[in-house]
């Protein structure tokens, strides 16, 4: 990979002060990016922990005895393949329809997202103590910060890193669906090692890619899309960090 410069007020050529102009908007640019991605972590977070509380029915020692009603018609049903399937449909539609949506419409969507996503996350605090949870999440936190400030610092271009990382996802999902009928532990575990470093390199390089997107001459609309778009990535990167680390050093109950 090669060294160049990832500033665009250089790269386009503009004059000092249209330059300095440009630093301050891409700034400005990324703590919006990162301000959506951050409320949206925070909503999940409050949602799975709110679900949990009203879903579970736990004796003097904090054990889980039994669900509530809502538990049961949440995580024993049918609707528990509706909030599997539900997120996942609500992030293909805003990935196609982005360019078709108004950027209020879009931050709305993503927050619905975050919300709905919440309530399916509630489960990791019956499998997991809430000490190991909390220990994981302030692990994932640093680590996708560093990772993230890599990715907006380095002058190295991340884009055949990004190419692999794509690929690796992939192949991490087949692995996974597969391993839902084999069952096998190992595998399990392997496959959390490779997440955890497929969403640590997909980290810095959507940080640098949404960067990279970052036009000065972009208007209201087009910006605030690629804000939410770009909140929507770092989103899941960190979610899906955390899980694999979960998984991987979370204490069960």
């Amino acid at each position: 990979m090669s060294d160049f410069d990832r500033n665009p007020a250089v790269t386009r050529g503009y004059p000092a002060d249209r330059e300095i102009a440009i630093d301050q908007g891409l700034r400005a640019h990324m703590i919006r990016v990162y301000n959506y991605m951050a409320g949206g972590v925070a909503l999940t977070g409050a949602i799975a922990w709110i679900t949990f509380q009203f879903s579970v029915v736990t004796n003097e020692a904090g054990a889980i005895v039994a669900l509530t009603p809502l538990g049961q018609t949440l995580f024993q049903g049918p609707m528990l393949w509706v909030l599997i399937l539900a997120p996942l449909g609500l992030v293909f539609f805003l990935s196609f329809r982005i360019n078709r949506l108004e950027a209020s419409t879009a931050r709305a969507l993503f927050f619905l997202y975050a919300g709905l996503l919440g309530v399916s996350l509630a489960t990791i605090f019956m499998v997991y103590t809430h000490g190991s949870i909390a220990r994981v999440f302030f692990i994932s936190a640093a680590a996708f910060g560093a990772l993230s400030l890599w990715g907006y610092t380095t002058q190295r271009d991340l884009t055949g890193m990004g190419s692999f990382l794509i690929m690796g996802l992939f192949g991490l999902i087949i692995a996974s669906v597969v391993n839902l009928f084999l069952k096998s532990s190992g595998l399990d575990w392997a496959l959390s090692v490779m997440g955890v470093l497929i969403f640590a390199g997909l980290t810095a390089w959507d940080t640098q890619k949404i960067k990279e997107y970052y036009d000065p001459m972009d208007d209201g609309t087009v910006a605030g899309r690629k804000v939410v778009m770009g909140a929507l990535a770092l989103y899941l990167d960190f979610i899906n960090l955390f899980l694999m680390l979960l998984r991987l050093m979370g204490d069960r109950r």
